[in-house]
């Protein structure tokens, strides 16, 4: 009975793809495809985001835009300016226009039919702000507790490296002098004793912990759990799932570019 309880539970907090409008996501906008229609209901505690996909959509950079990038049960992207008829080619020597980074999170997270931001790596955008103009919507897939205990892991070890690493740099003078003196005993000591103190801080602040509600969600709903914390969730389709489906389904080439062309014919504010 308890299980039944928090499954109806999650179902009750997160799961509106059946055309039911979350509380407070005042704003839904369309996105008339070639295939048919998507509606995403965007979240009003991520204004930023909210503001800026509905200038984009008054100023018409989204009409005519392609999904020019699918991965099946993951996610499909849109929004790039440079996919529209005629556009001007993309000089790859500038940086992309980003908005600051507004990631709710565990409030949003990456279950199936949410919209997020797409960005660029962290080491050219530590700051982990968002493309201007780009994003997604997932469709993901079934996980497991064992997954999600995996993912768990797998980040708090990338986290304690990252952290070694930067113990090792504020400990480079003395690192140095140990291999000079040809040590390596002694060194090997050292780099061990900054890899258990990495582990330990990390472990103590885990950087990734799945609540109950995201774990039942992940399990009966599906989603794409290793990207949460990392990207802003700002909305939601609540209508349309089934040509997400069509669309995520499109064979495509080597590098996730559909092979039939999807387009946006038209993107517009749902008054």
């Amino acid at each position: 009975m308890k299980k039944l309880f928090f499954f109806l539970l999650s179902l009750i907090l997160f799961v509106s793809c059946n055309g039911q409008k979350r509380e407070g996501a005042s704003t839904e906008i369309v996105l008339e495809t070639t295939l048919g229609d998507i509606h995403i209901a965007l979240f009003d505690d991520t204004p930023g985001h909210r503001d800026n996909i509905v200038q984009n959509i008054r100023d018409g950079k989204y009409d005519g835009v392609t999904f020019h990038r699918v991965i099946r049960n993951f996610m499909i992207q849109t929004g790039d300016p440079a996919t529209r008829p005629g556009a001007e080619p993309v000089d790859t020597t500038l940086q992309p226009e980003r908005i600051p980074a507004e990631i709710v999170y565990p409030k949003y997270f990456h279950q199936r039919g949410f919209v997020g931001a797409a960005r660029d790596g962290e080491e050219e955008n530590p700051k982990r702000m968002s493309d201007k103009y780009q994003f997604y919507i997932i469709t993901g897939k079934i996980c497991s507790d064992a997954d999600l205990d995996g993912y768990e892991s797998a980040r708090e070890e990338r986290e304690a490296q990252a952290l070694f690493d930067r113990l090792c740099d504020d400990n480079k003078a003395e690192i140095d002098a140990i291999r000079a003196a040809r040590q390596p005993r002694k060194l090997s000591d050292r780099l061990e004793k900054l890899l258990d103190e990495a582990r330990m801080k990390v472990s103590e602040n885990p950087p990734l912990t799945f609540t109950r509600a995201q774990r039942g969600s992940y399990r009966s709903r599906g989603g794409a759990p290793w990207l949460d914390g990392e990207y802003t969730v700002f909305g939601e389709v609540v209508e349309g799932m089934a040509i997400v489906e069509k669309i995520q389904k499109i064979k495509t080439n080597d590098k996730d570019v559909p092979l039939a062309e999807v387009r946006v014919k038209r993107a517009y504010v749902k008054e």
